[in-house]
This record gives C-alpha cells, sequence and structure tokens, in this order.
C-alpha cells in the first residue's frame, strides 16, 4: 500500500476515534444522573462521575505523549488506551453500586489521553500551513459524535431485556453499546492506522535542530544535502559520523557526538522542556485553552437551569437547542478550516475572542436578569448561545494549532498532553464554578467576562510572539 493511502487511512482512523469520543459524550450523559440515582447515589455523585472521567484524562495525557514522543509508536498507544475505553464502558454497563460505576468513569478517562499522542502525530506529519485545517476537521469529528450521539439514545432507551447475570436497560445499555464501539475502533486501529513518519526533511531538521547544508553545482544538478533525513537523530536513530570531516562540525552547526555515536545527554535537559512551557506565548496560548474551556462548560452548566426557569423548557426543547447549536458548531469548524488557509492564525484567535467577548457582554446585559415579554426574553437568550457557540471554534483551532508551532516538534506529544491537561481542569473547575452560581449570573458571568478581558490583552500584548518560529532550511558554506 502506498504511503499517500495509508495516510488517508489514518487520518479517517483518527477522526473515528474523535466521534466515537462525542458519541460517548452524547449518550452517556443524558441517563448518567437517573442511573446513579437508580443505584442509591446522592446528588454530588454526579460531579465526582463527570469529575472523575475528566481527572484521570487530566492525568494520563501528559503520560501518553511522553511515550509517544520517545517512541514514536502511537499506533500501540492508542490500543492500549482503547483497552481502558472499552473496560470502562463494560463496568458502567454492569454498574452493580454507584462506586463501580464511579470507577467506570474514572478507567474510561484514562483512554481519553491517547488524545495527546494523536494531536503530536498530527503535528510531525503535517506541513505547518497546513495544520489549521487539519485540527479543524479532527475538532468537526468530534462534534459530529456529539450531534448524532442523541440518535443512538432513541433505541437504547428502548433496551429491555437480560444478557446473562446482567440487565440491559436505558441506563445500562449506553455502557454496552459504547464497549461494542471501541472494541470495533480497536479492530479499526490494527488494520487501518499507521505510523507516519515526518511531513518533510524540512520538519526533521526542526526536530532534532540540524541545519542542514546542501552543494549547488554550476551544472543545475540536484541538491543533495550532506547530512540525509534516514542519518538525522530522534526518529531515525544517531546522526552519522560520514560527514564528520565537513566544515559544518567544525563551525557546530552538527551536534556534539558522543563516543558511542549518540548526542550526549544534558543534565539540564528535563529543565530546559519545563523552561519551554514558562516562554510568553505558550503561557498565553495555555491560558487561551483553560479560559476557553472553562466558559464554555460554565454556559453550558447554567443554560439547562437557566431554560427551565425562564422557559419552561423540557427534555425535548433542550435536545433540540442543543442540536442546533451542534450544527453551528461543525459549520464553524468549516468555516475556520476555510478561512485559516487565507489568515494567519493569530488573526482567528484574534476574531474568537473578540466574538467571546462581546457574547459575554450580551450575557451580563440580557441574561443576568431578563426583562420583556417572552418572545423578547427567547430572542435574547437564542442571540447569546449563538454568539458563544459562534467563537468557540475560532479560538479552539487557533490557539491548538498555535500551540504546536511554538513548541518543539521533538517533543510535540508530551505538550499536547500538558495543554489537554489544561482544559481537563478547566472542565472540571467550570462546572463547579456555575453550579454553585446559578442563581446569582452576575457573579459568575462577571468573573467569566473578567477572565476574558485579561486573556484578550495578553493576546494583544503577545500577538508578534504568536507565530511559527524561522526554521533555518539552508546554511551558506561559503567562505567568506
Amino acid at each position: 500500500m502506498d504511503y499517500r493511502r495509508k495516510r488517508k487511512l489514518t487520518f479517517f482512523t483518527i477522526g473515528l476515534i474523535f466521534l466515537f469520543s462525542g458519541i460517548e459524550y452524547a449518550v452517556i450523559l443524558p441517563t448518567i444522573w437517573k442511573y446513579l440515582q437508580s443505584l442509591g447515589a446522592a446528588p454530588y455523585f454526579l460531579g465526582l462521575g463527570l469529575s472523575a472521567f475528566s481527572l484521570s484524562g487530566l492525568l494520563s495525557g501528559p503520560l501518553f505523549g511522553l511515550w509517544s514522543d520517545r517512541t514514536c509508536a502511537t499506533k500501540k498507544i492508542i490500543l492500549f488506551a482503547n483497552l481502558f475505553e472499552i473496560v470502562g464502558n463494560f463496568l458502567y454497563f454492569v454498574g452493580y453500586s454507584k462506586w463501580l460505576l464511579l470507577c467506570s468513569r474514572l478507567v474510561a478517562g484514562i483512554g481519553t489521553g491517547a488524545g495527546s499522542s494523536i494531536f503530536g502525530l498530527l503535528t510531525r506529519s503535517t506541513a505547518p500551513e497546513d495544520r489549521s485545517t487539519v485540527f479543524a476537521a479532527v475538532m468537526a469529528c468530534r462534534q459530529a459524535g456529539l450531534l448524532v450521539g442523541p440518535a443512538f439514545n432513541l433505541f437504547l432507551r428502548l433496551f429491555d431485556f437480560q444478557l446473562g447475570p446482567f440487565d440491559v436497560n436505558k441506563y445500562t445499555s449506553p455502557g454496552l453499546f459504547m464497549c461494542f464501539m471501541w472494541i470495533l475502533l480497536e479492530l479499526t486501529v490494527v488494520f487501518m492506522y499507521w505510523d507516519l513518519p515526518p511531513q518533510d526533511e524540512s520538519s526533521q531538521r526542526h526536530v532534532v535542530g540540524v541545519v542542514v547544508e546542501e552543494e549547488e553545482d554550476g551544472d543545475d544538478e540536484e541538491e543533495e544535502p550532506l547530512v540525509r533525513s534516514h542519518d538525522l537523530s530522534g526518529y531515525y536513530g544517531t546522526v552519522s559520523t560520514e560527514h564528520t570531516g565537513n566544515p559544518a562540525v567544525a563551525n557546530g552547526k552538527l551536534p556534539r557526538l558522543s563516543s558511542s555515536g549518540s548526542p550526549p545527554q544534558s543534565p539540564l535537559k528535563s529543565f530546559a522542556a519545563g523552561r519551554e512551557f514558562l516562554k510568553e506565548e505558550v503561557v498565553v496560548l495555555l491560558t487561551a485553552q483553560f479560559i476557553t474551556l472553562f466558559n464554555q462548560t460554565a454556559l453550558e452548566t447554567m443554560v439547562t437551569p437557566l431554560t427551565q426557569k425562564y422557559f419552561n423548557f423540557g427534555e425535548l426543547e433542550n435536545s433540540i437547542m442543543y442540536c442546533v447549536c451542534g450544527v453551528e458548531v461543525i459549520a464553524g469548524f468549516f468555516f475556520v478550516r476555510w478561512l485559516s488557509r487565507r489568515v494567519a492564525e493569530r488573526v482567528v484567535l484574534a476574531v474568537g475572542l473578540i466574538i467571546s467577548n462581546i457574547s459575554c457582554v450580551w450575557c451580563l446585559i440580557f441574561l443576568a436578569n431578563p426583562a420583556g415579554s417572552f418572545p423578547w426574553q427567547l430572542s435574547e437568550f437564542i442571540a447569546g448561545v449563538f454568539l458563544q457557540v459562534l467563537g468557540l471554534p475560532f479560538v479552539a483551532v487557533a490557539q491548538v494549532s498555535l500551540f504546536s508551532k511554538v513548541t518543539a516538534e521533538k517533543t510535540q506529544g508530551f505538550s499536547q498532553g500538558v495543554r489537554r491537561s489544561i482544559g481537563g481542569l478547566a472542565t472540571i473547575c467550570g462546572p463547579l464554578w456555575a453550579g454553585g452560581l446559578t442563581n446569582n449570573l452576575y457573579v459568575m458571568l462577571g468573573v467569566m467576562m473578567a477572565l476574558l478581558v485579561l486573556l484578550t490583552i495578553m493576546m494583544f500584548v503577545s500577538y508578534d510572539r504568536l507565530v511559527e518560529p524561522p526554521v533555518v532550511e539552508h546554511a551558506n558554506d561559503s567562505e567568506e
């Protein structure tokens, strides 16, 4: 099978992974509270169950990312991580007690940590100018899962039979269904996923920090690098000593080799890797990750009580609302995919933050204390939700793509794991913040507005740094 076909099948499989993660969220979330109630759980168990899933993913993400950086074997990592999804969802299906249900979400959440390895692979195997479009498509797959997930619940809620010693009903069937789906994905990864090499030689040079010199004669012959891609360390073994007589070595342009032929390990290597996250542009993008997801999950937590209080919405009305929002988000991701080919990612990020600020101001003015007739209040609510959902794809895609460019490619898996862990922390804190302030929206929305203003100021102050660092393609080996 040729490389192009392998690449397409691999990206298709990655899309399925994110699609299934969205479906899992959509089929389990609507019934987990009543499932817990049927097992005699206290109300706080709902928060524990949802937080446990995010917490285990928060912890496993950097570990899986570090594993992928060292081995570049993302296929093995995905197969291993999927086992946790399979086991976790089977335990959710069994569900003899509230504690087993809590453990099931904790175990399943570990599997989400493979996302950091996947983003690392996408970073290494795509050109920088195509990265936003790829990330937008992957994120749209998860949103598609969130959109079609409720459709599966239409038939899962009809299940009512015995499977050996286990009861299959509307509460346990989502776990059995997702267990089967993740088993199918495991087989799909085995036959349709490959560990793709870096996109091109320039990305490999960027990975190991080697400046490649090329010679060009007067006969317009093809340029040939003195250090070839298969000689580069980090992915293809140690740097070859075949060209140690080249002046580039004397000039310090190639890494110094130890007697064993491999680059010596600096005792400050770990410190330098950690220091990367203290760079101004990296701090801005990690802050964007936290604040965006914090505000998003806080608003998601607030919406259902708000619609019940002011509009008397039931399950049907809320389902329709979430469906329409899902369509808007998917359309937004594809629009951002188109836009990112024409403007820089930092411009996309700025547009998203401006829309988010407008949305938060709108909610503070019109939703914190609704006034007027029912149609007017409903129109204000729809406009606020529309603006909030509209800004999400701009910020989400831009900050992920920029983050992949301002952090080192050779440690991209670990870096993406840290980024996703920051997001996991936000998805834990956001609902906790909003859950206690549903009756005091001015405080809740005011803090969210303050966070957005802070992020916007940070972004514009660091605007010039939110670009891909320059990579020297060739060095001039002519002597002065």
